[in-house]
């Protein structure tokens, strides 16, 4: 949240402009970086009309909570009003969706979506936009968990004629999505007197709301069964309902006129694309659609098939690999689900593939050949092994060669770590994924940051928040030798030598080993905890608390990164490979590894000078018990 007062202060500073000095600024010390003009303007236009509207409803006392932060996810609402019921005296929120458009017209195959001239894709509608912030907020913020009646919302258009948007409230059906427009500006005052009391301030209603606990996010793993066998749902927000929408809407078309249609789904870690994979196969699941999910992670695949799957063959069926299609029939699917397409290598050959198969065909074209709406979500920057080449670029080109229309939609906010776009800044920037050098970390209220000074300080932290009823994994780099999986009943080997301090890897096998979970369930079974990660097995995983080892295959030195190949362990890089691919890998490892975490990261360096950097960038550290 950028800015929280009554109706009659917001008014009175936009009035004399200090209303938006402040929200830049408060921007600018949140995001690390300015606001940009559109956001300017959009304050500048559209607050002073909603105060103002307030204000002549007689709801001055209201609290109006600007740029409202969804929780777990860096999403903001516009505005959210907090105040009393003026029948039942509960705490009463709405939420308010403002846009300064003219005129909008609903997408000619989806009502939920719509066209708007200045932009070139199809967006939300915001009655549907604002109907998904209240069900989000409902799910997420425990002073609403039980009193989903206490919260509805508003799109106000208020540039906007009944004629111009006449079409977007076909999906009008509750409180939680309703459209206003200037013209309406009457029934607009009439709505909200019958949600927020004139009679009381609101601010303690806004208090309640914003001290309300985080309900824990819905991990990917934990409702996968949800998503899959049942009929329950993920909130999509956005975006990534935009990207939900237009693969159906593709599906659809395909079907009704005998084509075919790529669409690609980009985005960083914890912005949903794996959220949205789940849901269109649920979807398209209980429709009846021919479709299956597939990835080129063997955990992620493992797991999806563990949990989703539970005990029904048919369900477990659903998750491939991305190398199952190399004698597959063209379109004999009507969908399938790249997840994690950035894993995609140049050929599904490997050494156990028959001769007969061995076409040298692109495992790209394989894929697209397979179905009739091939749906690729990846995040470039997760490239992790040579070979691996899913991009934008590769599967648009792809496209091309054999005509086929290609539709990408990115995805802009993210979910995972806490939703802090300034811990994800942070550490792409620390990392040289991004210009500018490495960044002071400045604390904020959604990601907790800390160096510790050892790995034993490390496990004993992470130990203390595992009986506080967080999850917990500890990960490191690949610098340290691998040995071979021990009998069972057989200790598991201390690879992970750091001083006097030694743990075993992670298991890389399919079976359990002296209590430690096979190597597809590391990141998911609380067993798990007693091994180090590797980005492997953490890489499209997610828990509460993330203790990230640096190893000595990049260390500081002077003013910048340096990577060390000959410390590497990793049997996927090659004497061939260059080295210039080797900087790049070494340091997108890095990157997956620092942002599996929800609510916060520890780092260690084995490396003294490259410690003492992350000392200088993070000014909260970890301190052992004395009992340990």
């Amino acid at each position: 949240m950028l800015f929280r007062a009554s109706a009659k202060s917001v008014a009175v500073m936009a009035l004399d402009g200090s209303l938006f000095l402040h929200l830049t600024d408060q921007f600018a010390h949140m995001h690390g970086h300015r606001p940009g003009t559109p956001e300017v303007r959009s304050w500048e236009r559209s607050l002073p009309v909603l105060a103002a509207a307030l204000n002549d409803a007689g709801l001055g006392d209201v609290e109006v909570m600007l740029e409202y932060a969804l929780p777990l996810n860096s999403k903001r609402a516009d505005v959210v009003l907090a105040g009393v019921h003026p029948s039942t005296g509960e705490p009463s929120y709405v939420v308010v969706e403002l846009k300064q458009w003219s005129q909008a017209l609903p997408h000619e195959d989806d009502p939920t979506l719509c066209h708007v001239e200045r932009y070139a894709h199809p967006v939300l509608n915001p009655i549907e936009q604002v109907r998904r912030y209240c069900e989000y907020l409902v799910n997420f913020n425990g002073a609403l968990a039980g009193h989903g009646h206490r919260i509805s919302g508003v799109a106000y258009l208020h540039n906007a004629t009944e004629f111009g948007v006449a079409g977007l409230r076909e999906i009008e059906r509750d409180d939680r999505g309703l459209l206003f427009t200037g013209q309406r500006r009457g029934e607009l005052l009439d709505h909200l007197r019958t949600k927020l009391s004139d009679r009381h301030p609101g601010a303690g209603a806004a208090d309640e709301l914003l001290s309300g606990a985080t309900v824990p996010s819905k991990q990917l793993m934990s409702v996968a069964a949800e998503e899959v066998r049942e009929r329950r749902q993920f909130v999509l927000l956005d975006e990534q309902q935009v990207a939900y929408r237009m693969v159906l809407n593709a599906v659809e078309k395909a079907r009704r006129a005998d084509s075919k249609e790529i669409v690609v789904v980009t985005g960083g870690p914890g912005t949903g694309k794996s959220v949205i994979a789940l849901q269109l196969l649920g979807e398209l699941y209980r429709r009846g659609v021919p479709a299956l999910h597939a990835t080129g992670s063997q955990s992620f695949t493992k797991t999806m098939r563990k949990v989703a799957g539970f005990r029904r063959r048919e369900v477990q069926d659903l998750f491939k690999y991305f190398n199952s299609f190399m004698t597959a029939e063209k379109n004999s699917l009507d969908v399938l689900i790249c997840d994690e397409a950035h894993r995609i290598r140049q050929t599904s050959a490997n050494r156990y593939t028959r001769a007969e198969h061995r076409t040298g065909r692109a495992q790209l074209d394989e894929l697209i050949d397979v179905a009739r709406v091939p749906v690729f979500l990846l995040d470039e920057h997760q490239v992790v092994r040579p070979g691996e080449m899913g991009t934008v670029a590769e599967i648009k080109a792809t496209a091309a060669r054999r005509g086929l229309p290609c539709h990408v939609v990115p995805l802009d906010s993210q979910f995972r770590c806490g939703g802090s776009d300034a811990y994800l800044r942070w550490v792409v920037r620390l990392l040289g994924l991004e210009p500018g050098g490495p960044l002071i970390w400045e604390p904020d209220d959604r990601m907790q940051l800390l160096v510790a000074e050892s790995p034993r300080e490390m496990e004993s932290f992470l130990e203390a928040r595992r009986a506080q009823g967080y999850g917990a994994r500890l990960s490191a780099g690949y610098c340290w030798r691998w040995s071979p999986e021990p009998k069972p009943g057989q200790p598991l080997p201390l690879d992970v030598v750091i001083g006097d301090w030694a743990r075993p890897w992670n298991l890389r096998g399919d079976r359990s080993v002296s209590g430690a979970p096979p190597a597809a369930l590391w990141a998911t079974d609380p067993a798990g905890f007693g091994q180090v990660g590797c980005v492997y097995t953490a890489q499209g995983f997610e828990y509460d608390w993330s203790g990230v080892i640096i190893g000595p295959d990049l260390v500081w030195r002077g003013d910048r990164w340096v990577t060390d190949r000959s410390a590497s362990r990793d049997p996927a890089f090659k004497k061939t490979t260059p080295d210039a691919d080797v900087d790049r890998l070494i340091r997108n490892t890095y990157k997956v590894l620092l942002t599996r975490g929800m609510v916060g990261t520890v780092v260690h360096s084995t490396d003294p000078e490259t410690q003492a950097k992350l000392r200088q960038l993070v000014s909260t550290s970890v301190r052992e018990p004395a009992s340990a």
